[in-house]
């Protein structure tokens, strides 16, 4: 058994913690209470971020909402608001490697991907700035000789936006831009865990010249600071990213008012590998897969349904790669997987692996679960029953379920046996095939011979 080493005493570990402060109408403010991060994957501290209170967030919802009933904002010339989010980009792209090392030391995800979700998330803001310039209303000349209607498409209002742990930087990026180019206003929660990249955002928007209230950041718990965010009269929209258990309790506290409300929620994604596919391009892919950011990816390959003829080839294939898959520091460039994001994480993932040693057939060779800490060995498991807690539940970890199907419907009935409808992936070198899947699956994304494109 080969223990992972990580270095406590590492060059890039910041000599003291940074502090996460509340954004308010553009002063920076202090509750009592502090949230302590500790690095999952050194233990040391990393960041001490001020917890929001209720009180507080009443306050961040009424600077927004001041900010979006001023006209300075929603109603600014769109090639100024274009130039401040191309001026954020700018400046992500200066700070990237602070960034990078944040979202690293919280979440536990290697530095080399860090650094590709704060490259990415940088274009989505100069992409956010392009269409700042192109949002337009539409015409309609078709209600007779006396009549022409105009539709103006105007901004929502206040949005209030709620970020997982997994992707700090990248979802909160896939969100706020776009909400700033249309004129909105917005109050930020990110998750507890990993709050000091979005601390930084907001620090970048300051200097890239959103005017006060625009933005406002209320770091700390699901409740009270969530709860109060999602049931505000003065929110108008919910921008939510998380489990679908949270999700459906967002759906019902956002009724009071009748909010417009955007989730994304689990999933139980399945990758179809029909006996045509390219196997050794599917392998990698789904490798890549089923252990991107250790697993915990909503869009991540958790259930493989292979056709039976070349099921037995194609899982020796993967769990090969799977125990290929560097494990370690974090910090270290050579690492593809690093920590799970804390305790409680590694004891659901873990328990879902005695599960599948007792119930199905373990294709990897365990190494101890990585050596201990929270670090959580990559499992392939075939023989899955199909109505198992294995194939059904998100369980957020690198472990990969194997269920063989025999043919296209099969495969199809059984992608389709979950409560989830996130994203799905199907191999192979039929156009017809791959358009049938695609019609058949019931999910939002379909990759086709490909993962994670776009």
């Amino acid at each position: 058994m080969s223990r992972i080493q990580v270095r406590t005493n590492h060059p890039m570990l910041p000599a003291e913690p940074r502090y996460n402060r509340i954004l308010i109408d553009g002063a920076w403010r202090e509750a009592t209470d502090w949230i302590e991060r500790y690095s999952p994957a050194h233990g040391t501290l990393v960041s001490r971020t001020s917890a929001t209170t209720a009180a507080l967030v009443d306050e961040a919802v009424a600077a927004a909402r001041r900010a979006f009933d001023r006209p300075g904002w929603r109603r600014m010339y769109a090639g100024e608001r274009a130039a401040i989010l191309s001026r954020a980009a700018n400046l992500i792209r200066a700070r990237a490697e602070e960034l990078a090392l944040y979202d690293v030391l919280e979440s536990g995800k290697p530095i080399s991907q860090a650094r590709a979700e704060i490259a990415g998330a940088a274009d989505l803001w100069d992409y956010s700035a392009a269409l700042a310039r192109t949002l337009h209303g539409d015409s309609a000349n078709n209600l007779g000789p006396d009549t022409m209607a105009m539709i103006v498409r105007e901004a929502i209002g206040v949005v209030s936006i709620i970020t997982p742990w997994n992707f700090p930087f990248l979802i909160i990026s896939q969100k706020l831009p776009y909400v700033l180019a249309a004129g909105c206003t917005a109050v930020i929660k990110p998750s507890e865990f990993t709050s000091s990249s979005t601390a930084i955002l907001c620090e970048i928007l300051q200097e890239a010249g959103v005017p006060p209230g625009v933005v406002n950041l209320v770091p700390g718990v699901g409740d009270p600071v969530g709860k109060t965010m999602v049931e505000h009269d003065d929110v108008d929209m919910i921008s939510f990213t998380g489990s679908t258990a949270v999700g459906k309790g967002i759906m019902r506290g956002a009724g009071g008012n009748l909010k417009k409300v955007a989730a994304e929620l689990g999933g139980k994604n399945p990758a179809l590998v029909f006996a045509d596919a390219d196997l050794e391009e599917a392998a990698d892919a789904l490798v890549l897969g089923a252990v991107f950011n250790a697993g915990q990816c909503c869009v991540g390959s958790s259930r493989l349904l292979v056709e039976a003829s070349v099921a037995e080839e194609f899982t020796s294939r993967v769990a090969d790669l799977m125990q290929r898959v560097v494990i370690g520091d974090p910090l270290d460039e050579a690492t593809q997987i690093g920590p799970v994001i804390n305790a409680q994480q590694h004891a659901r993932i873990s328990s879902y692996l005695d599960m599948g040693r007792q119930s199905a057939r373990l294709r990897t060779v365990e190494q101890g679960e990585a050596a201990g800490g929270l670090f959580i060995d990559p499992h392939v498991f075939d023989q899955v029953s199909r109505e198992s807690e294995l194939a059904r539940d998100e369980i957020f970890g690198p472990l990969l379920s194997v269920i063989e199907v025999k043919d296209l419907d099969e495969a199809i009935e059984v992608a389709n046996a979950t409560p989830y409808g996130l994203s799905s992936s199907v191999w192979t070198g039929s156009v017809e095939k791959a358009l049938r899947v695609s019609q058949g699956i019931q999910a939002g994304t379909v990759w086709v011979n490909t993962y994670l494109e776009g």
